[in-house]
């Protein structure tokens, strides 16, 4: 824009702002007293450099501006300062970046103010992850068992035990006195009910498997009694539970079932699949709407099983066993290890669900993939544990190898990422927190058995180590620190408070003040009450 067009700009703006006052002033006092006064962003033309634009319009424009640029046209003027604060805007912005996602506009008076509020506490709980900020507790155990595994959804922990209990914790509400789910096993029969093998938990279901092949569905709803109960001939091999809707997947022998309730809310078999080998890993695929659909894997073959058609081979190639698998709404991601006399290299592949083709082949490892996090990774990234105790980030889009990171003494065993930070756990027991953009490690913790589970969100973290051995060790096992050697340990991890987290109090070291220590002192004695 030359000279002369910046002088006739600014004298059009001026005359129109000076004949917008002039109007204003010749209104009758009555008249706008007789009229409700109109609120300030409900104008009918908006200046909007050398012409007049409808309010909407305006609107309609600086929807696609993000909040810095938002914040910059609100300087301009007072008019763009009306729109660039329109509570249309500001609310579309906080559900773009996840911020209150169930609410509606008419829930709060000034969507600016939520935006910023969401912002400053966003980055608060990044600041503590990074400086270990927070409270860590360990969930109570059983004394008299050990533990099998452990699952968790959005800070809910089910665990299953040797003892054939089963425990449901929720660190959201920070209150560790975790319920037993019951069983239907007869109460006369202590120390006979069998070993947990598979435990699942989503928003409102809970699921265990035992070692005798019996399944109990618990409904956490409505209280600890099973609400369906399911028994295979043989021991289930693998379970898997949607996180959307109430579907139970197992697989026993050579077949594969998928349990879902009808329409009055009873469970019976929506599908059933005979494969060729016995199921090393299960998965049902998210969102896939009447049908569900799973993912199994099977030795050497891979199988995609649709509740309305046969179970169909997705890949197979002779003698190279896949050795991990996860999935998302389209896509299915595991790991293939090479052998025979011509050696690729282990890989990762991806194949789409719908096409039912590979998309790419990734990594050209010398150890098994062990661990794969496709379904809670980036847009385009994922992210995966081999056996060389290397962590890689894989870019979907390139087909490339984005970072490896040197995480761990043994194999990778657990491993999740966001859009900043990568968690991962080893068979050493060592969890270890990484900022992946400044390939740089945050913290570490260690603890005596493998990493079997880690789940995290922006504000709790989630850690499960489960033991090797499945024994329980003579009578010692009622002094906790022998049983703390061998039982396996739940850790949960809350990163919205404000205290550093390997100094807080375990539950186990809050015991009322009319706890009997008795004959086993154990480290309660160790944290004054008025400490807590």
């Amino acid at each position: 824009m030359d000279n002369h067009s910046l002088d006739e700009f600014r004298r059009r703006w001026q005359e129109e702002l000076a004949q917008a006052q002039a109007l204003r002033k010749r209104r009758r006092p009555e008249a706008a007293e007789r009229r409700p006064r109109r609120p300030e962003n409900e104008m009918d033309d908006v200046p909007f450099f050398d012409i007049q634009l409808p309010y909407e319009l305006a609107i309609n424009i600086f929807q696609y501006l993000d909040r810095k640029e938002l914040g910059r046209c609100a300087q301009v003027s007072k008019t763009w300062k009306v729109i660039a604060e329109d509570e249309v805007l500001w609310y579309r912005l906080c559900q773009q970046e996840g911020h209150l996602p169930e609410s509606s506009i008419s829930d709060y008076s000034c969507w600016k103010l939520i935006f910023q509020e969401c912002r400053a506490r966003e980055h608060m709980l990044r600041t503590n992850w990074k400086n270990r900020k927070g409270a860590v507790s360990e969930l109570e155990h059983i004394p008299d068992a050990v533990l099998c595994d452990v699952h968790s959804h959005d800070g809910v922990v089910i665990a299953g035990y040797t003892s054939g209990d089963v425990r449901v914790w929720d660190t959201r509400t920070w209150d560790y006195i975790a319920p037993f789910l019951d069983s239907e096993y007869e109460e006369d029969e202590p120390g006979m009910q069998p070993y947990v093998s598979f435990v699942r938990i989503n928003s409102s279901l809970a699921v265990a498997a035992y070692e005798d092949g019996f399944l109990n569905i618990w409904d956490l709803r409505t209280g600890k009694d099973p609400i369906h109960r399911f028994e295979h001939d043989a021991r289930i091999q693998a379970l898997a539970l949607s996180q959307d809707d109430a579907t139970v997947a197992t697989a026993s022998a050579f077949d594969v079932v998928m349990l879902h309730p009808n329409e009055e809310g009873y469970w019976q078999i929506a599908a059933e699949f005979e494969v060729q080998k016995l199921v090393d890993y299960l998965e049902i695929v998210p969102d896939t709407g009447r049908y569900p659909v799973a993912v199994a894997t099977a030795g050497d073959l891979v199988y995609l099983l649709k509740a309305d058609d046969s179970a169909r081979t997705l890949h197979y190639v002779y003698g190279q066993p896949v050795t991990c698998l996860d999935v998302s709404a389209n896509q299915a991601a595991f790991g293939v290890k090479s052998l025979g006399w011509v050696y690729e290299g282990n890989k990762i592949l991806v194949y789409s669900l719908e096409a039912e083709r590979c998309l790419s082949k990734l990594g050209n490892a010398l150890g098994d993939f062990t661990c794969v996090n496709l379904r809670d990774s980036p847009p385009n990234l994922m992210v995966s544990g081999n056996m060389d105790r290397r962590v890689r980030i894989h870019d979907l889009r390139t087909d490339t190898l984005a970072l490896s990171l040197s995480a761990h003494q043994l194999g990778v065993s657990a491993v999740q990422m966001d859009d900043w930070k990568v968690v991962s756990g080893g068979e050493e027991g060592l969890v270890s927190v990484w900022d992946y953009r400044m390939n740089q490690k945050l913290w570490e913790v260690h603890s005596r058995h493998p990493v079997r589970h880690i789940s995290f969100n922006s504000r709790r973290l989630i850690t499960a180590n489960v033991p090797y051995e499945k024994v329980v060790r003579s009578a010692d096992l009622d002094d906790f620190a022998t049983h703390r050697r061998h039982r396996g340990l739940v850790h949960a991890y809350e990163f919205a408070v404000d205290q550093l987290a390997f100094q807080s109090a375990l539950p186990l070291c809050r015991p009322s003040c009319a706890t009997m220590a008795g004959h086993s002192y154990d480290l309660a004695l160790t944290f004054p009450y008025d400490s807590i």
